[in-house]
């Protein structure tokens, strides 16, 4: 490089030009002047010109390198990551590379995969349930009521109508069990006189679901069970929604329950409220029971036709269309993500 520029200059041409033609800068050219002479090029490797790159003198050898790969896919090692085996060739009293060189090894052949026992499977959400009408898909739940006693519950079971939102059967323990778990949705299934292999039962993963007496009872029921992820809480999203409900009512005690009949007599009054008296917001303000029915479609068109003439009448009020009273024809547990499509399609019509 040196002699390029010192016979650039000589034909006539400007240091600054000469130093331009290959890529440096008069001052630094000074800076290795005052250094001792040019040698080369001594700039770092991604300032040099590609034909002017250098290989690293402390590069592997590929022999070096398929010697890391073979003892990094030895039986004693394939188990083990780089941090292992560096040490214990050490103790064998051999050394081929750093840790960080046989991660580099490792990662430039593909390698560098998890290495050991395989990873669980990834926990599948639960299929997708379609409810259109009622006694289509059932969803329960157990939970905790405190006692007077400290550290001692009562167990609420509670299961509900997902098309509808309707209490369907419940009952409060002492203790959590298959056996009562199917005793509840026995009496419930016959007071609502399902018909058989009409209904899919949604729970979580916990004992008393996946007992083998309640199993045996949806199986001679025809009864389809469906589970959610284990410790995943929004894969049952309609129980949870539901016992919020009946914590968060302002009628919910203050104090523990004192015995199992006071805790009973609760939720009883609760379910009486919930299903006829609470206008539940996901299913346009009408109550569970009326949705049981089928009462919501003449009463929401009722509304619908209010709102209307009320728009008719006073156009000047209303900025747009009058509110949404049309029904929800179809309930989804757990769905998918919507394709872009469906999303779009969501956006249009809300």
């Amino acid at each position: 490089m040196s002699g390029w520029i010192a016979e650039a200059v000589g034909a006539g041409a400007r240091v600054e030009r000469a130093c331009a033609a290959v890529g440096l800068s008069t001052r630094t050219l000074q800076r290795w002047r005052q250094a001792g002479g040019i040698q080369g090029d001594r700039r770092c490797r991604e300032h040099r010109a590609p034909d002017t790159v250098r290989t690293p003198a402390n590069r592997l050898t590929p022999a070096e390198q398929a010697a890391i790969l073979t003892v990094a896919n030895q039986a004693e090692f394939a188990h083990l990551s780089p941090h292992q085996i560096v040490p214990a060739l050490a103790d064998q009293g051999r050394y081929l590379a750093s840790e960080s060189t046989f991660y580099r090894v490792l990662r430039a052949a593909d390698q560098l995969a998890r290495r050991g026992r395989p990873t669980a499977a990834p926990r599948v959400r639960p299929a997708p349930l379609t409810a259109t009408g009622p006694h289509q898909v059932w969803s329960w739940d157990i939970t905790y009521l405190s006692t007077t006693v400290r550290g001692m519950f009562f167990y609420l079971y509670l299961i509900m109508d997902v098309f509808s939102r309707k209490i369907v059967g419940w009952e409060v323990y002492p203790s959590e069990s298959a056996e009562q778990a199917a005793s509840v949705f026995r009496k419930a299934h016959l007071r609502e006189g399902v018909r058989a292999d009409a209904l899919v039962l949604h729970s979580d993963n916990g004992a008393p679901m996946k007992g083998a007496t309640m199993l045996a009872t949806l199986q001679r029921l025809g009864v389809v069970p469906s589970f959610s992820r284990p410790s995943v809480s929004d894969d049952n999203p309609f129980s949870e929604s539901l016992f919020n409900t009946l914590k968060g009512h302002p009628g919910f005690p203050e104090q523990p329950f004192a015995s199992l009949d006071d805790a009973r007599t609760w939720v009883g009054g609760f379910e009486r409220w919930y299903n006829t008296e609470h206008r539940h917001s996901a299913l346009r303000f009408v109550t569970p029971a009326q949705r049981h029915r089928g009462e919501d479609i003449d009463l929401l068109a009722r509304r619908d036709a209010l709102y209307r003439v009320a728009k008719a009448q006073h156009p000047e009020r209303w900025s747009g269309t009058t509110r949404n009273w049309k029904p929800e024809t179809t309930v989804f547990l757990n769905p998918g993500k919507p394709t872009t499509t469906e999303h779009q399609n969501q956006l249009t019509t809300t």
